[in-house]
């Protein structure tokens, strides 16, 4: 299928900074809900770009379990695997999803140019901070704190759409879905949380007089 660079250019950024020489080498692939872009243990052969819709980088726990290592939406996936020589998880999407592939040699050379290096670089910041932010919440002792902490990191102005499923949150959040359903029952019962819609919205605790 043919690229829209002018649908890439606006809508990702780090993109726009391709050279036109490395252009010709984009691929637009698109997956259905949960197929796979990749598996664990193959060898990576192009670099990833969410355009639309979300990819989630899993494994498996010892219990059967899915943990969450990357949702990508709207920018590069799996930026680790330019050097590595083999998938270490897999790349699953989570609704119908649009995804450009470049191949890894091209990215390489392009990374050459001062433009697409930096733009490369501060989408790099942006995913360091990202995963800055899961650690600190992964390290919270409850649900209900790592639920407030997701809501207030990850959302605005209080409120998050979630945009997956409440099973697929908890994966995330590091908990069990019973855990998770429980802990917001609890909260909007209290009146922490509220949802609206598909919005679930973080009211913080009134101090008494």
């Amino acid at each position: 299928m043919e690229v829209d660079w002018k649908t890439v250019e606006r809508t990702l950024p780090l993109l726009a900074a391709l050279p036109e020489s490395a252009r010709a080498a984009v691929r637009l692939e698109e997956l259905e809900a949960g197929g796979a872009l990749f598996r664990a243990g193959t060898v990576p052969s192009a670099m990833f770009f969410v355009l639309s819709g979300e990819v989630r980088l899993v494994r498996s726990s010892r219990s059967g379990g899915e943990i969450v290592l990357q949702r990508a939406k709207l920018g590069v996936l799996a930026e680790a695997s330019l050097d590595q020589a083999a998938y270490h998880c897999d790349a699953l999407a989570s609704t119908q999803s649009a995804v450009l592939s470049i191949p890894r040699a091209v990215v390489r050379e392009a990374l050459k140019t001062d433009r697409f290096a930096s733009a490369w670089l501060a989408e790099l910041s942006r995913e360091l901070r990202r995963l800055r932010a899961q650690c600190e919440r992964l390290s919270l002792k409850t649900a209900k704190e790592r639920i407030a902490h997701y809501i207030e990191t990850e959302g605005e102005n209080g409120a998050v759409a979630l945009g997956q499923s409440k099973k697929q949150w908890a994966a995330e959040l590091g908990l069990t879905h019973e855990a998770l359903y429980r802990s917001l029952a609890e909260m909007e019962k209290a009146g922490s949380v509220r949802t609206e819609g598909g919005r679930i919205r973080l009211f913080k605790a009134r101090r008494g007089r």
